[in-house]
This record gives C-alpha cells, structure tokens and sequence, in this order.
C-alpha cells in the first residue's frame, strides 16, 4: 500500500488532504483513482487507512477508513552526527539510518573531511538529502519522516549534542567490546542518544579529546576497521536491536 506523510493540520475529524508534489505522484505517477486504498502517517505516531474520496488540481482529498497507533518508532531518539564523506557515500547512509530508526541526521563538517560544502551547494545537498529521508521513511513504515539538518561545524554540533541523554563516539582507540557492551545496556528507553560518527579519514585526537570534555563515552565498534558508511549503521543496528529487546 502506498505510503505518504501529512502534518496533523491536514487531518480534521474523519478526512485528510494531500497537497504539494505528492498530488503530482499520486495522480500522473501512480496514476490512483477514487475509491483506492493508501496509507497515512501524520508525524505524530498515527497511522491511517484512508480511500481516496476526492482529487483536485491541486489536493487529494481521503476519507479515513481505518486509525491506528504506529508502532515502528524506537522508543529513544538517535541522532546521527555524520562526519561528511567523500562522493554520494551520504545519501547511502541517509536512507540507511532511516531504515533503522534515526530521529535525526546531522552532517558534521570536521578536520579531515575531505568534502568542503559553501552555502549554496550545502542547501541543495541538505535538500537531497531529506527528500531521501521522506522516501526512506516512505519504505520502512515510519511515523514520522526524520530530520536532515543543515550541515554544522564540528564545535556546533557538540553543543547540540549537550542536549542530548547520552553521547557516543567510536574510536580505534577506546576500551574493549565488554566497555561498549555495558555502555549500551544502561541505555534506558526514552533517552536521547547522540551518536559521532567520523569522515573516511576519522577523528583527529583533539576532536575526539573535545567530545569528551562534553561527556561523549568513546566506545569499539570491534577489531575491523570500518568505513564511514558502515560505522553509523553498525551501531544504529546494536542501538536498535538493544531498544526493540
């Protein structure tokens, strides 16, 4: 069943409306006439079974035939601080993490990034990348489409971390797999979890040193040396795996 994201503002008492680009899709792409069956997600954990009851030029209108609480968010909000990397190598991982539950994904400009962004290429990539972030969210059920922030040097992104419950930053030279393991264990459910994640060539000690100054644990993500795209996604996949157990 087609999926597609509304605000709440859209929905009033047993009807919904769609506009913007998604009347486009839904009425020259997929071609959907009255009657069909689609489904809806308000960004406020709701999820509808609606059936096209009228279509406009310019809006959809739906009857809701079913409601229903959604049930495919993790209960603690991850933010993914994402080191920017080298080529399209981020779009990968901005579908990716939505796939695995991230509430936000913040691009990190730090030392050794190789890609450097001015103001004008950096909001049309941002643009990219959350527009990959709705089709992601669109795929894997979500309830809510997560954010792509605009890209932040690296002393910003750790004061916007300073919000957050607990702070991770994996690094080739912090304590074993048991330290890791307990670590993510006292994750309790409903905390804020900030993850750090560096660009192909990591961290520089100074950075790693200034994270922990504002409390990030350093932590192993194992023996293997992992590339930038599959260092977030590991750990999203334990932090996922811990908070659905």
């Amino acid at each position: 069943m087609h999926h597609f994201f509304v605000t709440p503002s859209q929905v009033s008492g047993d009807r919904i409306y769609i506009d913007g680009s998604d009347v486009n899709h839904i009425c020259n792409v997929l071609r959907m006439k009255k009657g069909e069956k689609l489904q809806i997600s308000d960004g406020n954990n709701k999820k509808y079974i609606c059936q096209i009851d009228e279509i406009t030029a310019e809006k959809v209108f739906l009857q809701i035939v079913e409601e229903k609480i959604g049930d495919t968010e993790l209960p603690s909000k991850i933010y993914l601080f994402q080191g920017l990397p080298k080529s399209d190598k981020m779009e990968l991982i901005v579908q990716k993490a939505v796939e695995l539950g991230a509430y936000e994904i913040i691009p990190v400009s730090t030392k050794r990034a190789v890609v450097k962004l001015d103001v004008k290429k950096a909001n049309k990539k941002v643009e990219r990348w959350n527009s990959i972030a709705e089709g992601g969210a669109k795929q894997s059920g979500r309830t809510l489409v997560p954010k792509v922030r605009e890209v932040m040097g690296y002393k910003e992104a750790l004061a916007y971390a300073k919000k957050l419950d607990v702070v991770f930053i994996p690094y080739e030279l912090a304590e074993g797999m048991d330290r890791t393991k307990e670590l993510i264990e006292q994750i309790d459910k409903g905390q804020s979890v900030g993850i750090f994640i560096g660009p192909e060539g990591g961290f520089e000690k100074e950075e790693v040193e200034q994270a922990m100054e504002m409390r990030a644990e350093p932590i192993t993500l194992g023996k293997r040396i992992l590339r930038t795209e599959t260092a977030g996604l590991t750990i999203l996949s334990i932090l996922m795996y811990h908070l659905e157990s």
